[in-house]
């Protein structure tokens, strides 16, 4: 049956071609894996696949790369929970990887590297001085960073540096694209958060790689959009879990005092740093959305705007920033932990220029605080709107144009707000490693993230308004010469675009890796950057 499936699926290869792949990791693509695995969060591209392929080891994602090889069209793309927004992970008429049965795999035999199954493993290594161990997680590259966390906290009291925002993606589609959120200023992205990784590349085999061990290859898959390999296990560095969070959000009216201030924190010594920083874009209005109660955190607080400078334009700014609370804190005199930690903070604060009166904070678990947009979710769930389409458009910005990027995007195109949040929030460029696969902005140290989540809302604009709106921005972007990326990339006007996005000498270093380590250009064919090429002998055939 899985010979004569493939046959027809492919409509190229002879039955022997595709020997490797059990009816067991196979289902077709009409069943309800299929359907879903034709769209992504994004909602905005369709592609259907040939079939899902539900890995329970490398081997097997080695096996569905080595079938897919033997085929003059077949692609293959692994697709973790499906978070991508541009169709990234999808395989019109190829191969999906279901990463996440390769994590429901794991999670009841020991760890065999590329063995039939593995699971989450707490690994010991001394450090390089001797004496003190160093922690890390083994962990599959389809495990949810939410699940890393339960695992870590709840079983060792450790925890990985750097997160994202959402934990309800996979190890290694982050890995696969940057992995960034409001402690990266401090501890890095993710993709500078790892030790070693497992990666099954375009030819089928399986590498594991490191910085000392196949160093080309490990730089190449983080951040490589999926073209050079697919993580089936990521090693990942584990710190002490701090026990509470002092999260607190202010209110600026100025864009110039906001920046001056985020850009201060970020680059404050270690020994005065909160552990995150970020921020983002209001409405100065009551919209329940966009708006004022967008801002107060959770706990019945009220925002005040007769505390707002008669000056005020349309849009506001929310400064959000985290200071951790760990066993070697001391309380202030005749307080509880809880209170000395929001001392410190207070005292940190205390030189920013935001709006006085309009400060809000919560003392809150570590845990709870990094998994505090799951409230999101759910009342995204609860109206509709987590299954509409989701055009959003992530940038990296040169901290040298941000505040034209303000005047000319957001408080020119986006000043109503775009029915979802506005992150903006500066990043360091040192703590990003050049060698990774990732593009950043050129000029100067510092850059931001400007992240434009958008939900589709019942009568709100057409799909296609915004799609359109966010062209307009990018197109804005080029006109005024601004230093900027495209985060999560997705174009479409072929190997000029992605030359200009990575920049020609980093492109030629991709193109090389590209023929390196997935010669006939079999995996992530969602990206749209390099066209499948057949196997020797065989002629091509344009996809």
């Amino acid at each position: 049956m899985m010979l004569a499936y493939m046959d027809r699926a492919t409509a190229a290869a002879e039955p022997e071609d595709a020997g490797e792949l059990s009816p067991a990791t196979m289902a077709p693509a009409a069943a309800a894996a299929g359907d879903a695995a034709a769209m992504d969060f994004g909602g905005l591209v369709r592609a259907v696949p040939a079939a899902v392929v539900c890995p329970a080891s490398a081997d097997d994602v080695a096996s569905a790369i080595r079938a897919a090889a033997l085929t003059p069209h077949l692609t293959v793309a692994a697709r973790g929970n499906g978070h991508s927004v541009a169709g990234q992970a999808t395989a019109e008429g190829g191969l999906v990887l279901d990463m996440r049965s390769l994590a429901a795999a794991t999670s009841s035999s020991s760890s065999r590297r590329g063995g039939a199954q593995q699971t989450m493993q707490l690994v010991q290594c001394p450090s390089e001085g001797g004496g003190v161990h160093c922690y890390f997680a083994d962990m599959p590259g389809g495990a949810l960073w939410e699940e890393v966390l339960h695992w870590g906290v709840d079983n060792h009291g450790l925890a990985p540096a750097s997160w994202t925002d959402y934990l309800r993606l996979t190890v290694g589609g982050t890995l696969s694209n940057g992995g960034v959120s409001g402690q990266s200023f401090r501890y890095g992205p993710q993709v500078s958060n790892v030790a070693e990784l497992e990666v099954v590349t375009g030819d089928g085999e399986c590498r594991v790689c490191s910085r000392s061990s196949h160093p080309d290859l490990f730089f190449a898959v983080l951040g490589g959009l999926g073209q050079f390999g697919v993580i089936t296990r990521a090693r990942i560095p584990l710190h002490k879990a701090p026990k509470a969070v002092r999260w607190t959000r202010v209110v600026y009216a100025s864009f110039a005092d906001y920046t001056a201030d985020a850009e201060w924190l970020v680059t404050r010594p270690p020994d005065a740093a909160f552990d995150y920083v970020e921020g983002f874009a209001f409405v100065n209005s009551d919209d329940p959305v966009n708006g004022w109660p967008s801002v107060p955190i959770p706990g019945g607080a009220r925002f005040d705007p007769s505390l707002l400078p008669s000056g005020a334009g349309p849009v506001l700014y929310c400064l959000e920033v985290a200071l951790y609370q760990y066993a070697q804190h001391r309380p202030d005199d005749d307080e509880d932990q809880g209170e000395g930690v929001a001392s410190v903070s207070r005292r940190m604060m205390a030189p920013l220029k935001y709006v006085r009166g309009l400060e809000f904070a919560a003392d809150v678990g570590y845990v709870d605080f990094l998994s505090r947009v799951n409230r999101v979710e759910e009342e995204a769930r609860r109206n509709g709107s987590w299954d509409a389409p989701h055009p959003w458009l992530n940038l990296f910005v040169s901290a040298r144009d941000i505040a034209d990027f303000d005047r000319a995007v957001i408080n020119g195109m986006l000043a109503d707000g775009i029915d979802g949040p506005m992150l903006v929030y500066p990043m360091l460029k040192s703590k990003w490693d050049p060698d990774t696969s990732v593009a950043l902005p050129e000029k100067g140290e510092i850059f931001y993230l400007v992240a434009l989540l958008r939900f589709c809302r019942p009568g709100g604009p057409a799909v296609d308004e915004l799609v359109a709106q966010n062209g307009a921005i990018l197109r804005a972007c080029r006109a005024n010469g601004y230093d900027y990326k495209v985060y999560f990339p997705s174009y479409r006007g072929g190997e000029a675009e992605w030359s200009r996005h990575f920049g020609a000498a980093r492109w030629r270093r991709f193109v090389d890796r590209k023929a390196r380590y997935d010669p006939l250009a079999i995996l992530a064919p969602g990206q749209k950057i390099f066209p499948r090429r057949a196997p020797a002998g065989r002629p091509s055939r344009a996809v």
